[in-house]
């Protein structure tokens, strides 16, 4: 099995293995001479929230998976593999499964509406970065911010102890405690990435105080923004949301990555504030779909019509 995208990596599958609050399965798809064509990673996860029903399974799978050269209709082994997914997720009682950061909107469109998943119009917003410097491509506002906060002392740097990750970690859930949709893996699984090459935490102070941090996914070439808190509010001023996403924007630059995707952009809302920050940092929008399938027959066959296209 090769494993290039860190995403549906075996490296993934055993940090995840090892922490609470989630399950991680592997899909494999053989030939008929058992060599792996492709391989999917999927993660179970237990999620709570503040309504009912509080505490609930959702399974979660970033990207369509990972595929061999030799691999010659990917859209017909993606749409076996997503139906022993889902087989397996409704036998494990999980509520919902959620498909999002596929590489092309119409991918495995006949199998997710075959397997009764309905799509939701979800923008997804990245910046290239092999064409111009990442400050080309930013506003004087936001060039005039950044300017202002590192001369107030405001500074970014990559986490160098497990007391910083501490620090960041209990930033992050404090950040998050009232937001519904987002998950917060544990503490542990933080600590395990930290160890692992291919993710980097970034944490933002000003006088020896944390205001704002970030965590980056490196894979393939390219870095995708996993989370971001920020004291955005209390320290309003210094914009540490600005500074710590341009800082991480800068640290995929000078290593030589193609492109910065934002893996998460905000709900699919016609205004989003937080799209609309994101977008100040020159990056381009796309409109891609994320997949969803709700265990409760009624519940999906309602929300498939809510969300006809």
């Amino acid at each position: 099995m090769t494993c290039n995208n860190f995403f549906h990596s075996t490296e993934l599958f055993r940090i995840a293995e090892r922490t609470s609050g989630q399950t991680p399965y592997m899909v494999v798809a053989q030939d008929q001479t058992g060599k792996c064509v492709a391989h999917m990673l999927a993660l179970l996860r237990w999620h709570g929230t503040w309504i009912p029903p509080f505490i609930y399974k959702q399974g979660r799978v970033y990207g369509e998976g990972e595929y061999e050269d030799s691999c010659e209709n990917k859209e017909q082994v993606f749409g076996l593999m997503l139906y022993e997914i889902n087989r397996f997720f409704r036998r494990k009682l999980a509520l919902y499964t959620e498909f999002s950061a596929l590489s092309q909107k119409m991918f495995g469109y006949q199998h997710f509406r075959q397997n009764k998943y309905f799509p939701m119009n979800w923008q997804e917003i990245h910046n290239s970065l092999h064409s111009m410097p990442p400050e080309n491509r930013l506003s004087k506002k936001t060039l005039k911010r950044i300017a202002h906060a590192e001369s107030a002392g405001v500074t970014t740097s990559e986490v160098a102890t497990t007391e910083e990750l501490q620090l960041f970690y209990n930033h992050l859930k404090n950040h998050f405690r009232s937001k519904i949709k987002r998950f917060i893996p544990s503490e542990e699984m933080f600590t395990k990435l930290y160890q692992n090459q291919h993710t980097k935490t970034f944490i933002t102070q000003y006088k020896n105080k944390l205001i704002g941090g970030c965590t980056i996914i490196l894979s393939q070439g390219n870095a995708y923004l996993w989370y971001l808190a920020s004291k955005r509010k209390t320290f309003y001023p210094l914009h540490p949301d600005t500074i710590t996403v341009w800082n991480a924007i800068k640290y995929a630059y000078d290593n030589h990555c193609e492109h910065f995707y934002f893996l998460y952009a905000g709900l699919p809302f016609k205004k989003s504030q937080f799209r609309e920050f994101i977008l100040r940092f020159g990056g381009k929008p796309v409109t891609k779909y994320r997949w969803f399938r709700i265990y409760v027959p009624w519940v999906n066959r309602l929300f498939s019509w809510l969300y006809r296209q």
